[in-house]
């Protein structure tokens, strides 16, 4: 057994184990990332069986576009992530049904194609494939682009109804009236202070002279009374 035969067999097992949790994961996610993993062993199928070309494009158009675009409009939509009541139903029916016409299927094309034999060309180079594909398949080619060109636009459109649409024609809304300004309180006139009464001073009694000496009044009493007369003693 050589590299190349082991990588098929790896890449092969790896593909139809991811495919198998496709179909029987629960969870819408997982089972995208489970699409991711099988188509990429799938391109690198292509890579090891030389054609490089095929391999990228898997990579490009399948895991990079369709496969990304499924997993931003799970996450984009409201829609419940998780297990379902109604998916999640047995899967041995679908299994042994599956199973049954995979294999119908296999032994009608291996005896089918026993006894024929087909000369393959030679493998092509990238540059080969893309001389053939811009040379003799551009007309073709152009179509395509075209046609997945009007599919986007298509797409934007019915993802916003808004575009195209007549818009209703606006009426004018009404000014609005301007808000009156209240009108200012008139100042009220402040109190002024008054002056408080500053107490006046009371007049200090002067002080009155201060009586004569007790011996001058006293001899000014004895001379204003009158003097006794002289009564002679008669005896």
């Amino acid at each position: 057994m050589t590299v190349a035969d082991a990588l098929l067999l790896a890449l092969g097992a790896i593909a139809v184990g991811s495919g198998t949790l496709v179909v029987t994961s629960s969870q819408i996610v997982r089972a995208g990332l489970y699409l991711v993993i099988s188509l990429g062993a799938m391109a690198g199928l292509y890579l090891v069986l030389g054609a490089e070309l095929v391999a990228w494009v898997q990579v490009l158009v399948y895991v990079g576009a369709v496969v990304v675009l499924l997993l931003f409009a799970v996450m984009l939509t409201r829609a419940p992530i998780g297990p379902s009541a109604d998916l999640d139903r047995p899967a041995w029916p679908a299994l042994i049904v599956g199973g049954g016409v995979g294999l119908g299927l296999a032994a009608l094309f291996v005896d089918a194609f026993r006894w024929v034999r087909y000369g393959m060309p030679a493998p092509g180079t990238t540059e080969r494939m893309g001389a053939e594909l811009f040379g003799n398949w551009v007309l073709p080619f152009e179509v395509l682009s075209i046609l997945l060109l009007s599919a986007l636009v298509g797409a934007i459109i019915l993802s916003r109804p808004d575009i195209g649409a007549p818009k209703p024609e606006a009426a004018p809304k009404p000014a609005a009236p301007k808000p009156e300004a209240a009108p200012k309180p008139e100042a009220q006139p402040q109190p002024q202070p008054q002056p408080q009464p500053q107490p006046q001073p009371q007049p200090q009694p002067q002080p009155q002279p201060e009586a004569a000496s007790k011996p001058a009044a006293v001899k000014q009493q004895l001379e204003k009374q009158p003097e006794p007369e002289n009564q002679e003693d008669g005896t």
